[in-house]
């Protein structure tokens, strides 16, 4: 090893020091959760090989959530989270199981947690994980009290919001000290990691790139349709009519997403010809996707169902061990440090 590589590898260290230390990992790369292939393998394997791997709780009743953190459990001894939807019909329930479980770290998305909840997470000794998605609410999330951040851009697969990783991590990153904060969307290599730690984030997240992970139990389809993917086949969904608004999701471009397109233009039509009324046409439209994620990550329908992709699905190449996946990002972010390290020396 180099001089420069070192002092690339320390400065990566003491970069993502902060972020290390809140997760209790060697390395703060977080494993996105990705509902069916955030599962126990996966996530254990992340844990084991320095990252920190999050359960997708997603739809699950409590009892498979406990299930699925127990059996994550005699996975792994390291630190792992999990990650609840704010909308959950049961999130009080989820909250207590997680707590049951001593689970260190809650990770609460798809909406802005309640004061009730935050305070039964906090009173349970578990740290808060919120998603922020502009510079307001970050600071309200902590008033509220979150532990640490997440800001997540539009390049990240699944449900998006409007604005990319870069304009987000400019906005946010220079305002936001009090807690860590973690960057993710579109993150792909260890150079963009150390990028957005050098603008101040305390780590990462990424989920698109441990899909092709060996551990992770998605379809051999699946892992497949990634490894052909380019970075422009993961587009968000098409809304037909602004009357009928559509949740965007990024997915790789499939027949599914043809006949979504189609479906919303029979429905809409079906409405304006008097046959459907408003509430039922919207339902229908929305429930076009029901199990079409399981479908696809399990049953390896990668034709008609949803496949989840972020944009950096064109970096992914082929099937790796957990392990080896969390090396090359490591390395790529110390090669990175040491090369700007090096710059700067010149200069």
């Amino acid at each position: 090893m180099t001089e420069d590589l070192k002092n690339g590898f320390q400065d990566l260290e003491k970069a993502w020091k902060r972020g290390c230390e809140f997760l209790g990992t060697e390395y703060a790369i977080l494993g996105g959760a990705m509902s069916w292939v955030s599962e126990r393998h996966l996530v254990a394997a992340i844990s084991n090989a320095g990252g920190f791997g999050v359960i997708a709780c997603g739809a699950m009743t409590p009892d498979l959530l406990d299930a699925e953190i127990k059996a994550t459990q005699e996975l792994t001894k390291k630190p792992f989270g999990v990650n609840l939807i704010t909308m959950h019909p049961d999130l009080d329930k989820l909250v207590d199981v997680c707590l049951e479980n001593n689970v260190g770290h809650v990770v609460l998305a798809g909406g802005v947690p309640t004061k009730e909840t935050i305070a039964q997470i906090k009173e349970g000794g578990a740290k808060i994980v919120c998603f922020a998605p502009i510079l307001a609410l970050a600071k309200k999330l902590i008033r509220l009290g979150a532990d640490a951040l997440v800001i997540e851009g539009m390049e990240a697969g699944g449900h998006i919001g409007p604005v990319s990783t870069s304009v987000l991590a400019q906005e946010i990153l220079p305002h936001i000290t009090d807690v860590p904060v973690f960057v993710a969307g579109g993150i792909g290599r260890g150079e963009a990691i150390s990028t957005y730690l050098r603008m101040g984030a305390s780590g990462c997240q990424l989920g698109t790139r441990f899909v092709c992970a060996n551990e992770c139990i998605a379809h051999p389809d699946f892992k497949k349709s990634f490894i052909r993917a380019n970075a422009r086949d993961a587009v968000t969904t098409v809304q037909v009519d602004p009357q009928f608004p559509v949740i965007p999701v990024r997915a790789l471009n499939n027949q599914g997403g043809k006949k979504f397109i189609q479906t919303q233009h029979e429905v809409i039509a079906k409405y304006k010809a008097g046959e459907m009324d408003l509430e039922a046409a919207q339902l229908e439209i929305e429930h076009f996707w029901a199990g079409a994620l399981r479908r696809a990550v399990i049953d390896g329908d990668v034709e008609y169902g949803s496949v989840m992709a972020g944009q950096s699905v064109g970096m992914v190449k082929t099937e790796q061990p957990t392990a080896e996946i969390l090396q090359e990002l490591v390395e790529q972010a110390a090669e990175a440090f040491a090369e700007h390290g090096a710059q700067r020396s010149i200069s």
